[in-house]
């Protein structure tokens, strides 16, 4: 696919949200990097690889359209997370990204659960192509799902590149936690770009962008009043008996400790914060909290450890 130097290569961009959330999660927390995705650097990156890719001159490939995809609590149950919302919505606005959202809804066993997103995200990448003509189509995604768009796409003569990324890290619990791409959607694309090892081959001269300034931080909003499981990585968190204290340690790792003097001070991991982003915590700040055993750690210690379930500025 080469073109002259007259002509502009469309590019679309389609964000599977909480795929994207996951990424940037596991970077700022528990990679190295200890950084977020930086989404104009992503951009950037992505127009590099088409160029690359189509040996055509960076400045032809163009970003016309760009869409995120997500579900997201409501606006009572976020309390003041909702301020977290808005910024990432800036940083959307900024770059020109359409926000689409639908509305978590509760399943068995108290579960929340993004129902119709990479539907939703489908039918919009589909209909957009054909009025806009997109000649390269980036899916920011991992699931298999989306094979079927891939396929509708290539009959309307949009290619899909995919940017992906495969990672593995040990949660609070001690337990694997890994993402991994789906290897038919992989098959299907015109393109797939391992992001995980062009992260660490760095051998694209945009490579060095893709992340957040120290200090200058996208605060990705987290949906840190729930705790992940294995089929929709979203539960809501039970109700227990809470305490109050203060805050006694931070980690840049993603963990910190309360201050709790009958329990020997109460680890907490950054995803059981619930109206903060965890770069926000400071010590000595209020919290209330609720607990349970930590199990790992007090077969470590030989005595009774525990771990926060759930932790709110206050």
């Amino acid at each position: 696919m080469e073109k002259n130097l007259l002509d502009i290569l469309r590019i679309g961009i389609f964000y599977d949200g909480y795929y994207f959330y996951k990424v940037s999660n596991y970077y700022k927390y528990e990679h190295e990097k200890k950084s977020r995705i930086s989404i104009s650097g992503l951009h950037d990156f992505i127009r590099s690889e088409v160029a690359a890719l189509t040996k055509t001159d960076m400045r032809q490939c163009r970003i016309i359209d760009a869409h995120y995809f997500k579900g997201r609590s409501s606006a009572r149950e976020l309390g003041e997370k909702v301020q977290s919302e808005r910024v990432f919505e800036d940083i959307l606005m900024r770059e020109n990204i359409v926000s689409h959202y639908l509305p978590l809804r509760f399943g068995e066993n108290n579960s929340v659960q993004e129902k119709g997103i990479d539907v939703w995200l489908a039918l919009e990448a589909y209909e957009l192509a054909i009025y806009k003509h997109f000649d390269i189509l980036v899916l920011v995604a991992g699931d298999g799902d989306y094979v079927p768009l891939v396929r509708k796409l290539h009959t309307v003569g949009t290619q899909v590149m995919l940017i992906c990324w495969d990672f593995s890290y040990h949660n609070e619990n001690g337990d694997v936690v890994e993402t991994k791409t789906s290897r038919q959607l992989q098959e299907e694309v015109f393109f797939a770009v391992p992001m995980h090892q062009k992260i660490e081959q760095q051998d694209n001269e945009y490579t060095k962008d893709l992340f957040v300034p120290e200090k200058i931080y996208d605060r990705t909003p987290a949906v840190s009043s729930f705790k992940s499981d294995d089929s929709t990585g979203i539960t809501i968190e039970e109700n227990k008996e809470e305490f109050t204290s203060t805050i006694f340690s931070i980690n840049p790792n993603g963990f910190g400790f309360i201050k709790d003097e009958d329990r020997n001070n109460i680890f907490f991991h950054y995803s059981r914060v619930a109206n903060c982003d965890f770069p926000d915590l400071k010590f000595g700040m209020n919290v209330k909290y609720s607990v349970e055993e930590d199990p790992d750690r007090s077969k470590r210690d030989g005595a009774q450890r525990f771990r926060a379930t759930k932790v709110t500025v206050i």
